[in-house]
């Protein structure tokens, strides 16, 4: 508990960040962050992040053919199948491309529902990546960010027994479950407690 009142500042202003970006109805800026949690799988937060800025400095996030993204992307994992990941989302939701994703999510109600349609339908997004992308544009309240470093950190608190070697959707919403009964008994907001231990592990607040 010392640790969260220590950082709760700065969650709370990292909160609100992503919030706006929702809020501002952007979609470039929504396209970016999806961009970027399209990188993660395997790979670390710092690395893809970097990742995606390059690709902007460069044009080619929106502009870039399969090359010159693939060229960008050799700081993380698979990123021949991640530069067609982004290309394919890029081409349904970036305006003047396809739907836009802000006036689409406008349509679906609640937060699980989003986090199901995306796992659907952006190929290379899994409920943990789908998940950091809904916090990243300010939905993230509650629902969890299953990575390793939570997953450790749950092991370590006794929550779970074993980390899993996969994470299917029945499982990833049961271990959802599990950690968010032990947010409330802690008093420590789920969106909150992803960010306290990801700083055990990192040592700073990030994405």
């Amino acid at each position: 508990m010392c640790l969260y009142l220590s950082i709760k500042p700065e969650i709370e202003k990292r909160l609100e960040e992503f919030r706006r970006v929702w809020r501002n109805g952007d979609d470039e800026k929504i396209f970016i962050e999806l961009s970027f949690c399209l990188l993660t799988p395997q790979s670390s937060a710092k690395s893809c992040w970097r990742a995606v800025q390059l690709l902007l400095e460069k044009d080619l996030l929106f502009e870039g053919d399969f090359e010159g993204i693939r060229n960008e992307l050799n700081i993380v994992r698979f990123r021949n199948n991640k530069a067609r990941y982004i290309m394919e989302a890029r081409d349904k939701f970036v305006m003047k491309r396809g739907e836009s994703l802000f006036r689409y999510f406008r349509t679906i109600e609640s937060v699980p529902e989003k986090r199901d349609w995306l796992v659907k339908n952006v190929k290379g997004m899994g409920y943990k990546e789908a998940s950091h992308f809904l916090r990243n544009i300010g939905m993230g309240q509650d629902i969890a960010i299953l990575d390793r470093h939570i997953l450790k950190n749950m092991k370590h608190l006794g929550i779970l027994a074993e980390i899993p070697k996969s994470l299917g959707a029945g499982l990833y919403k049961q271990l959802e479950e599990k950690l968010r009964a032990f947010s409330s008994e802690v008093g420590i907001p789920l969106d909150h407690l992803d960010f306290v231990l990801w700083y055990k592990e990192a040592g700073e607040v990030f994405k």
